[in-house]
């Protein structure tokens, strides 16, 4: 269930509040009982915590024969077709 913004249009007092997409939206202030409107947010930003996914779902595992290159370090390439680095 999402978390709406909303701010009184009369007093200005902002609020949040968690309901289900389905619900009708609050209309009174709870601290004047004046008309609100919600607000448009961004929503909620995703953190990663811990090893992550790259870590245990994508990184290539030792041993597999690929080279990891740097595009920034043309020394660590050893092609010389791409940046003569070679």
């Amino acid at each position: 269930m999402p978390t709406y913004k909303y701010e009184c249009d009369k007093c200005g007092h902002q609020f949040e509040k968690f309901q289900g997409m389905l619900e009708a939206p609050v209309k009174k202030c709870p601290k004047c009982k004046g008309k609100v409107s919600r607000l448009i947010s961004s929503g909620a930003g995703v953190i990663f915590k811990g090893k992550g996914f790259y870590q245990t779902d994508y990184k290539k595992s030792p041993g597999t024969g690929e080279k990891k290159t740097d595009k920034n370090n043309p020394s660590s390439c050893g092609n010389s077709d791409c940046c003569g680095c070679a």
